[in-house]
Order: structure tokens, then sequence, then C-alpha cells
């Protein structure tokens, strides 16, 4: 099955639903399936977006800048997921406790306002990395139309950009929890220290970074392509002085680059297991 007829599945699939609560973080895959519910659904689909410390300004601006662009209707809940102990302890269950609050919230809105089901836009390339969040999503009955349907990572880019959605090739954008190393209580102090700090290195240029948060050390991850611009002595000074200035006291360049969900080489191999919960402590990756 080709991109588009996997596309016509996932109108199917969508259709199906009758009327459905998307969970949208502004990504590539979320935003594709809050524009594909609603050429299918029209009203009867509302894009959700949660707001918290963890998302940085930048994103949700951009998120619900999309909407408005494609029509989307879209509404921002308020999530509580710092103030649940099981998340701030940030341990290698931390995503599932955010999503388990994501969809708990949702929930309650899909009651309140009379939706039938909740979706997310998780994709087949998702089930097989670590991904404690789908476990969640499980738990609360959320559909993943995208999967269902079959469509990779690189068919609904390529879909997004034949209908002309310009985020078909935006980065991947995690939460700003991702950059805590594990192990670290995740607090709105540290996520603001990541969000200042990496906003500054987009302000140099640095399109594709992270900034990891390890404590008082700030341990830099921008894109290999970019790697020999910023090994300029004067690019390195600019880099040091941006992140010192969010509140670290040491800034280290990761010479292997920018790679997502770098933070995970720090657990056990149990990580190999897939989503099955981690027993006993974890690795600090210091």
């Amino acid at each position: 099955m080709d991109a588009a007829e996997k596309a016509l599945l996932l109108t199917q699939k969508i259709q199906e639903l009758g009327s459905v609560l998307v969970a949208y973080s502004g990504g590539t895959d979320s935003a594709f399936l809050a524009w594909a519910a609603h050429r299918a659904l029209g009203d009867r689909m509302l894009a959700v977006i949660a707001d918290s410390a963890s998302l940085p300004r930048a994103e949700l601006e951009a998120a619900l800048a999309f909407a408005r662009d494609q029509g989307v209707p879209a509404q921002v809940v308020r999530t509580g997921e710092l103030d649940k102990p099981e998340y701030a302890r940030n341990d290698a269950q931390r995503c599932f406790f955010c999503k388990d609050e994501l969809f708990t919230v949702m929930e309650a809105e899909r009651a309140r306002l009379g939706f039938e089901h909740l979706a997310y836009g998780m994709n087949v390339d998702d089930g097989s990395e670590f991904r404690p969040g789908q476990r969640a999503a499980a738990m609360h009955k959320a559909k993943a139309p995208l999967a269902e349907a079959g469509l990779t990572k690189a068919e609904i880019r390529a879909l997004a950009r034949e209908a002309g959605l310009k985020l078909w090739d935006k980065h991947a954008s995690a939460c700003l929890a991702s950059r805590v190393e594990y192990g670290r209580r995740v607090t709105a102090e540290t996520l603001s220290q990541v969000e200042k700090a990496e906003a500054a290195l987009h302000g140099l240029g640095f399109q594709q970074v992270r900034v990891r948060h390890h404590g008082e050390l700030a341990r830099i991850e921008i894109a290999r392509a970019d790697l020999p611009r910023a090994l300029d002595m004067d690019a390195l000074d600019a880099i040091t002085q941006a992140v010192r200035s969010a509140g670290f006291l040491y800034v280290t360049l990761d010479t292997q680059g920018y790679r997502s969900g770098s933070m995970n080489d720090a657990l056990s191999g149990a990580i190999s297991q897939g989503n099955k919960p981690i027993a006993g402590s974890l690795l600090r990756s210091e």
C-alpha cells in the first residue's frame, strides 16, 4: 500500500470515529493528524494543546498559528504534570505520567464537550522506540489513526508537503523535560533554563539544537552539519555566553552532535524491552 492509499485509509479511520479530540503539540505528526481530522470531520473535531512549563512559548505560538492558518479549531488546556511527584522525580517513566495527565484532562474535556473519542499522533515508526506515553494513551483508549493507517514518519512528511503544509519538514521538538537528565528533579526553573538557552542558540542561527540539563553543566547538541561553524572560536564564545546567560555555570559541546533521545543512553539495558516499565534505579548521565 502506497502513501496515497494510506491517506485514504486514514480518512476512513478518522470518519469512523464520529467525533474526536486530537492531542495537538504543533509537531508534524499531530499537526497533520489535526489537519486530516478537520478535513474529514469538520467541526466534529477539536485540536487540544496542553500548555505547561514543559512547552516552549515559541512552540505554543507556532502551533496556534498553524491551526489558525488552516482553520483547524484549537483549544488550549492547562496540565499540571509538574505538580505530580511521579513526574517531577524524572525517572524512565516520566513520559507516562505526562501523557496520563494530558489524557486525563482531555477525557474531562471530551465528556464536557460531548465528543466521542480521543486521538493522538503516533505513527508506525514510533512503535519501535522507547515511549512510555503510549502506555498512557492505551489506558485512556486514545486512538492512533496515523499508525492504524500504516503511515510512517517519512510518509506523513511527504503527505504534508503534498498538501502544502509548511511544517512538513519541521524539526522534531520534544518537550523541554526531555532535556533534563534522568534522576534530576524536573522543576519550572530547570525547564526555563533550557528554554532560554535553546532560544539563545536559535538566535545565533543554530536551528536544530538541544540543551541537555546536567545541573550546573549544559551539554549542547548541535546538528552535525552545523558543527564546523560551531567550532569556530568566535562561535564557541558566543555559544558559551548565550547558554551561561540562561543560568548554567559550565557549557560543553557534544562532539556527536544532535541526536534524538540521547538522554536514553543513560538508561539500563532494559530499555531494549520497548515500552515495558523499567525496574530498579536509573543510571545518571553525568
